[in-house]
């Protein structure tokens, strides 16, 4: 489990803002929460105390898994690739064959995929099939609607 993960160095800056949130905040908030919950007694049947000890470890969790994305992230910065094919951190503007309408997509890490602002996983099925294609190439995308037949237009690094 030593493979790097592709980030952006605003999706790496991110990580380690809210691992720090995280450390800072969150942490000593359920810390108290359990402290108090602890002072109300009897713990085997204390929902307070569950559900701080749930969070706990929820928290903990994430801390972990943030811990591990940073130490495997491997930060590429779009705006100096340059590349007349789709790769990691590529803006993409493809038109859809079918209906005529154009959409831009960003690829980027798993972490910082966010549909409503345009941006994909790279392992997302839509930008495994745009991975290494160039301008006026057809795509054939399998979506949850079925087929989706695109041309990519535009590719930026930005």
């Amino acid at each position: 489990m030593s493979q790097t993960i592709p980030m952006t160095p605003e999706g790496f800056v991110w990580l380690q803002e809210e691992l720090k949130r995280l450390m800072r905040e969150e942490r000593p908030r359920v810390v108290q929460a359990i402290a108090e919950a602890r002072e109300h007694g009897d713990l085997s049947e204390n929902a307070e105390y569950d559900a701080a000890k749930e969070r706990q470890g929820f928290i903990e969790g994430r801390i972990n898994e943030f811990n591990d994305k940073i130490a495997r992230a491997h930060v590429i910065n779009p705006a100096e690739i340059e590349s007349d094919k789709v790769v990691f951190g590529a803006t993409v503007t493809l038109f859809d064959t079918e209906n005529g309408s154009e959409v831009t997509y960003q690829i980027v890490g798993e972490h910082e995929a966010d549909i409503k602002q345009s941006r994909l996983s790279i392992n997302s099925p839509v930008a495994k099939a745009l991975i290494g294609h160039r301008v006026d190439d057809e795509v054939t995308i399998k979506v949850p609607s079925g087929l989706r037949v695109y041309e990519i237009i535009d590719i930026k690094y930005a």
